[in-house]
């Protein structure tokens, strides 16, 4: 099981930039343009409601969703933080980096519930 971490920074932000309704969101290992499914990038998306079997990770914030394929690319412990000198958002865990530039996307309007 994934468990992420928001900084105080980061969830203002989150609610500064996509309202306070953007409290669901999914992690994904996302290989769009990349060629291969081993190559993804890290991103989350904020959605309306998760996909059927789909995982709900543990978060001290907002409630955050992964498809079970994707956990082999984190680790179970990660923290997310927002850097307002560089306005990004960046996916960390003890012994990595995943992102210093965070994808988010809002992807609500797209999502239609399950």
């Amino acid at each position: 099981m994934i468990r992420i971490e928001w900084s105080d920074e980061a969830i203002g932000e989150i609610r500064a930039k996509y309202g306070e309704d953007a409290t669901v969101w999914k992690l994904v290992s996302d290989t769009e343009g990349c060629g291969c499914a081993m190559n993804g990038v890290p991103a989350l998306w904020g959605i309306r409601a998760p996909a059927q079997g789909e995982l709900k990770a543990e978060s001290n914030a907002f409630d955050v969703w992964y498809e079970q394929r994707h956990e082999v690319f984190f680790e179970e412990r990660l923290r997310l933080t927002y850097r307002s000198d560089t306005r990004a958002f960046a996916l960390i865990s003890d012994s990595q980096i995943y992102s210093n530039r965070l994808r988010l996307e809002d992807r609500r309007a797209a999502t239609v519930d399950a």
